[in-house]
């Protein structure tokens, strides 16, 4: 496994060793912004690839928990150097696999190098409390027990740091690891695995199978020797992965979706509100699950934040993301592409004003790619479909609110709860959105998509199984705790 060549055949990772599937069977990762362009093959599995490799980390699990937090944070800090000195080829394979920009491909690589350094300290922080006993003989105190072997089913949107935060405090806290990727990025999921096992993990503490979800991913949820699944991605998908760890129970985390607000009010900074609703709507072509999706504006600067968003809207370079200067990519696949157009057609069909995009580009360099224009609605009634649903595309739909309290309400009228935001200056109305607003990442001007490692993230409704990730409260997912009551 080397530098990144296009017509490379990318392996599963099974117990320490790079093999095919038993299939014989590979299918291309083509790139999205010229789907004439194979980035690399990667392995079409069966159920007897997962079987070995649940088993691998199995076997593994029981010395890989016996290792001291400190000896397996070391490793993770190995692995994070590799992955820090291979940032750019990384970088390379996620923006021609996925679309995103370089410049946001090589900051994702970098955030995932800082989570394995976060969760290499992990090793060494405190993981119990003593507790007072009845019995002034005794001595009693809590501890934390890994799982065992842990399913990890990661999405395509961001393939470096979805991976690496559920593996990294996964494997800290002493747990074995199955990762099935999404196949639209699974050559850049194969890049990490590659620095975890350069790294010197022992055979059959990380697994890597590549194959579709059908298959791998709802197996990795009904085997029997899964005693976890940590999932990303849709909630159609994330309700069946939960039902059956439930059926078997098994223990589970699950990230969802979203149909995050932003909320300008009538003090806002317009310039900062407007470019913080284009970044955190737009970036990564929308294709975020914390994502402005609604834009919900007091009337008193409804048509001058309007007018600067369009504007600004106007400008945004779309094209191939390797390409300099280019701010927006391409949508992640063909069928993604279909998605946010047909969701677009919806919101004209359902009576919403299109001020600016709605469409594929007119430019002929782009025509066989999967672009779409970033795309702003006015006049969207609360209860259209695009102001209901998920579009995870540069869609943006603007809606007027009469007062605060009508924003948060129309903000929290909806069945997710990941994240929000608000633009205001002024601190009542900045206490009452923390307050009122039934979201599990709330953010006061910033915008919507922005999530740090070493904070709690989750959201609230239908967008999580209401576990958090990330930070220290990683540890409640990946562990049991264990009272231990001593008497002399």
């Amino acid at each position: 496994m080397g530098a990144f060549t296009a017509d490379q055949v990318y392996l599963n990772y099974i117990n320490g060793e790079w093999m095919g599937a038993s299939s014989g069977k590979t299918v291309p990762s083509v790139n999205p912004a010229n789907p004439k362009e194979v980035v690399g093959y990667v392995q079409a599995s069966t159920k007897e690839d997962l079987d070995r490799a649940v088993a691998a980390a199995k076997s593994a699990s029981r010395s890989w928990r016996k290792l001291s937090g400190a000896a397996r944070g070391d490793l993770l800090y190995k692995a994070a150097n590799l992955l820090e000195q291979r940032a750019d080829e990384v970088a390379e394979a996620m923006t021609r696999e996925m679309g995103k920009t370089f410049p946001e491909a090589k900051g994702e690589t970098l955030r995932g190098v800082a989570i394995l350094r976060y969760y290499a300290g992990e090793g060494m922080r405190p993981v119990g409390d003593v507790i007072p006993s009845s019995d002034s003989e005794a001595l009693m105190f809590t501890t934390r027990a890994p799982l065992g072997v842990v399913g990890i089913i990661s999405p395509w949107n961001f393939p470096v740091a979805i991976p690496i935060w559920k593996m990294a405090p996964a494997l800290i806290y002493g747990n074995t690891v199955v990762l099935k990727p999404a196949q639209e990025t699974a050559v850049t999921a194969a890049k990490v695995i590659e620095c975890l096992a350069a790294a010197g993990l022992p055979a059959g503490v990380v697994n890597f199978v590549c194959g579709s979800g059908s298959v791998i991913g709802q197996g990795l949820a009904e085997h029997p020797d899964v005693n976890g699944i940590s999932f990303t991605g849709s909630n159609q998908v994330g309700k069946q992965v939960g039902q059956a760890a439930l059926a078997r129970g098994a223990k589970y985390q699950l990230e969802m979706g979203g149909k995050n607000p932003v909320i300008v009010a009538a003090d806002a900074d317009l310039d900062l509100a407007v470019d913080g609703t284009i970044s955190g709507g737009l970036r990564s072509t929308g294709q975020k699950c914390t994502a402005t999706s609604r834009v919900i504006v007091l009337n008193e600067v409804y048509d001058a934040f309007k007018e600067k968003l369009v504007e600004k809207v106007a400008n945004i370079q779309v094209g191939n993301g390797m390409d300099a200067g280019i701010w927006m990519g391409p949508c992640a696949n063909e069928k993604q592409l279909e998605t946010v157009l047909g969701y677009i057609q919806k919101g004209v069909d359902e009576g919403a004003k299109l001020l600016i995009g709605g469409s594929r580009p007119s430019s002929a360099d782009l025509a066989e790619g999967f672009y779409v224009q970033p795309t702003v609605f006015d006049q969207v009634s609360p209860q259209m479909t695009i102001a209901r649903e998920e579009i995870f595309g540069p869609v943006l739909a603007l809606i007027r609110a009469n007062s605060l309290e009508e924003a948060i309400a129309l903000a929290n009228d909806s069945e997710f709860g990941l994240s929000a935001s608000v633009y205001t200056s002024n601190i009542g109305s900045i206490l009452s959105f923390i307050q009122d607003m039934d979201a599990g990442l709330v953010r006061v001007n910033a915008e919507t998509a922005g999530v740090e490692l070493q904070a709690p993230f989750g959201g609230m409704k239908q967008s999580s199984s209401h576990s958090r990730e990330q930070g220290q409260a990683a540890i409640e997912f990946f562990t049991s705790i264990k009272t231990v009551f001593v008497k002399a």
